[in-house]
């Protein structure tokens, strides 16, 4: 999906995430927010999986995981893994 190559969450801990907003609207910001809030109570009440779609220094990733937490500036998923939320792009909920 979106060019984006698919890793394992567990190869989170070895990318470089971009240091730049991936996203160019005040609305779509605020949309990426409120659908990471969704995946979170996703997540937390269900156990369920979604896609995140990120940036990286080497190019566009995805991961399929359950995010657990969603704080000002990250999404914590499973193991403690942590991804920018600049970074990120899309947010797929099945």
């Amino acid at each position: 999906m979106h060019g984006a190559l698919l890793i394992e969450k567990e190869e989170i801990k070895n990318v470089k995430f971009v240091h730049e907003e991936v996203l160019t609207t005040e609305e779509e910001i605020k949309n990426r927010k409120v659908e990471l809030e969704r995946a979170a109570t996703i997540g937390n009440a269900h156990h369920g999986k979604i896609k995140l779609i990120f940036h990286t220094e080497d190019g566009l990733r995805e991961v399929e995981t359950t995010v657990w937490a969603v704080t000002e500036k990250f999404v914590t998923l499973k193991s403690e893994l942590m991804v920018p939320i600049h970074a990120i792009s899309h947010v797929v909920i099945y």
